[in-house]
């Protein structure tokens, strides 16, 4: 269900900030472009523990190089119960588990329509033994949640370095900022409408917090490497649709807005409260914008 996430978030960050830029990491990294800046004081080595820690959780959750995720899904797919050695893969796993409630099952990291049948509901995961097993073959994809995931990795090492003052970009579609913004109050940032080139779709401010859009029309759906989003056990989803979800977790901002996407109608309107996560229906025959609620 995973692929790119293709809606730019801008920030409008004005000039000669408050707080002084003290360094920024650009490298590409989780199948996108990276960005960090950072403001203000902290450790020396803030931004490359950062980095590091994203470049961790790529080598984890990675399916395009052996890895973890490669290893866990070779014995999934041949039905064998697996050990979970790897603790960033492991952290992943319990947080999709986690998850299903809170996205109504909507967010489904196996399911795919090369195996039919397949999906978290015949998953057994156990946490605390550190274990998982399924009860039909299957291979689990990292990329509807991969990228906010391991914002919340470089948001981690970047407090426990002494930062205070950042902003964190995966692809400019999974954004994370740390505090206020460096002239003070909340981060602004304008999401764009995916159809219309220099149209806004929506605004929002953003204060220790993660902020993640999915679209399911744009310019970049028909690029060769993005697969097919699904809604579990039903197929592919071609509705026109820009889901824009805050939350305090990179991880959990990312599978909510792919859930978003990927719901029916009412499992949508579940989903949204109006002001923290946005549905935005973008059929021709829709107003030019209309947030679900």
């Amino acid at each position: 269900m995973g692929g790119k996430i293709l809606t730019r978030a801008s920030t409008l960050i004005q000039a000669a900030p408050a707080k002084p830029a003290t360094g920024v990491e650009c490298f590409p990294a989780m199948g996108t472009r990276i960005e960090l800046h950072r403001f203000g004081g902290g450790d020396a080595d803030a931004l490359s523990r950062a980095r590091a820690a994203i470049e961790a959780v790529d080598d984890a959750l990675t399916i395009h190089r052996p890895s973890a995720a490669t290893t866990l899904n070779d014995a999934l797919l041949a039905g064998r119960r697996s050990p979970i050695d790897d603790p960033i893969l492991l952290d992943a796993l319990t947080r999709i588990h986690t998850a299903q409630e809170l996205t109504r099952g909507m967010f489904d990291p196996v399911a795919d329509l090369r195996l039919p049948g397949s999906g978290w509901g015949h998953v057994r995961f156990d946490a605390r033994a550190a274990r998982i097993e399924c009860s039909t073959p299957m291979a689990l994809d990292f990329g509807g949640m991969g990228k906010g995931f391991a914002l919340d990795h470089a948001v981690a090492a970047l407090r426990d370095a002494g930062v205070d003052c950042a902003l964190l970009s995966a692809g400019e579609s999974s954004i994370a900022v740390i505090g206020e913004h460096p002239l003070g109050g909340a981060w602004p940032f304008a999401i764009p409408d995916p159809r219309v080139d220099a149209s806004t779709l929506v605004e929002i401010e953003l204060v220790d917090e993660a902020l993640s859009v999915s679209a399911s029309v744009g310019t970049n759906v028909l690029a060769p490497e993005r697969a097919a989003m699904i809604r579990p056990g039903e197929g592919a989803v071609t509705a026109p649709r820009c889901a824009v979800v805050i939350d305090r977790l990179g991880s959990s901002a990312e599978m909510l807005s792919t859930a978003l996407i990927v719901a029916d109608d009412a499992r949508a309107a579940q989903l949204c409260d109006g002001r923290r996560r946005l549905l935005f229906d973008l059929a021709p025959s829709a107003p030019f914008r209309t947030p679900v609620r």
